[in-house]
């Protein structure tokens, strides 16, 4: 009996009982397997996460976290109270005015790039009774204790800030945990009062903090262009934070990750840091452009906000002005009253 078979490879065929039909079941069965797999690969690469052959291990940080330490073969540093366990890199502990961080030994002169960090952020202070947040560095500058999120201020480089605190600016729209990217030329500073509003290029809400679930944050820049993605929801899908063009990054600068906690505390745990370098089409333009001498962004103008000290109320003015009038109706009569008293004792001593 014969049977009409279609071959998966786009093929009709006419297949019989004999052993032959058996070696082109296993055939088809072959073909398949490879348009599959061949499917699902140019499919991961179109999305750009597909990236597993192109890490660099020198620039990434991952367990057993080797060539993290003190020897002089170790390719990346602690600083203040980060220490190493199995299971992740403690930045700070849930203790209050601690300060850490990590850095990269090796500068990078990759032109296009993509990080993922998985980080983790827990501790046993309630919403909004906790602090301060870590930050994921791209600079100049390395192992500077600081007041940035446990890094200097006035760097030059890339900052992006994962911040679990609202401080003095809690009347904006932000709804903590946030997520900011901030670009430094060596003379801006983050104003930290206001959760660096004026200097923030872009951002998003990101609840990051004592969730059952990993947490993601994803950093590509590519032909001028940084990308940073949030997988935070336990999904396993990226979901865009901050898309900014025209951003200029000199190379040779330093990866790294602080944190530092304040009055009030949290657990900042760096899990893993992995950087992949991307393979990416130029033109002949894009090719010869010249490389920057310090960071930049194209029409930086936009991105300015102009935060506005908060001033008195109409009512508070009034009341203000009522009580000084007062005040100094009263200062007045009692003037009155000790000059007329003065005045009657001088006449006194005439007698």
């Amino acid at each position: 009996m014969a049977v009409t078979t279609i071959d998966v490879c786009g093929k009709r065929s006419l297949s019989s009982s004999n052993p032959m039909f058996y070696f082109r079941k296993v055939g088809e069965l072959t073909c398949f397997l490879v348009v599959l797999c061949v499917s699902v690969i140019q499919s991961v690469t179109d999305d750009g996460y597909g990236m597993e052959d192109f890490l660099k291990r020198e620039y990434s940080l991952v367990k057993p976290y080797q060539g993290l330490g003190f020897s002089s073969s170790s390719q990346w540093d602690l600083m203040g109270t980060a220490m190493v366990t199995t299971e992740q890199v403690r930045l700070t502990p849930d203790l209050q005015s601690r300060q850490g961080a990590v850095w990269s030994r090796i500068p990078c002169y990759l032109r296009d790039w993509e990080l993922h960090v998985h980080f983790k952020i827990h501790g046993e202070g309630k919403k909004n009774l906790n602090g301060d947040g870590l930050a994921i560095w791209f600079t100049k500058e390395r192992m500077q204790i600081g007041p940035v999120f446990g890094n200097m201020n006035q760097f030059t480089g890339l900052g992006v800030f994962v911040d679990s605190y609202p401080n003095n600016d809690k009347d904006h729209e932000k709804v903590f945990p946030y997520i900011s990217v901030m670009l430094g030329n060596g003379t801006l500073t983050y104003d930290h009062d206001h959760d660096g509003r004026s200097t923030e290029l872009g951002g998003c809400t990101a609840t990051v903090r004592n969730v059952n679930h990993d947490t993601f944050l994803f950093i590509r820049y590519s032909k001028n262009r940084l990308t940073v993605m949030t997988d935070v929801d336990g999904k396993q899908e990226w979901k865009e934070c901050a898309d900014i063009t025209g951003l200029r990054l000199p190379l040779g600068y330093y990866f790294g990750t602080s944190s530092a906690t304040g009055d009030l505390s949290d657990n900042h745990d760096l899990i893993s840091m992995k950087l992949y370098q991307l393979t990416v089409k130029r033109t002949q333009e894009e090719e010869d452009e010249e490389e920057v001498p310090i960071p930049s962004v194209d029409d930086a103008a936009q991105f300015l906000v102009v935060v506005e000290e908060k001033g008195m109320s109409g009512v508070q003015s009034f009341f203000i002005l009522l009580f000084s009038l007062v005040g100094l109706g009263v200062l007045g009569t009692v003037a009155v009253i000790v000059y007329g008293r003065w005045k009657e004792n001088s006449r006194k001593r005439f007698y």
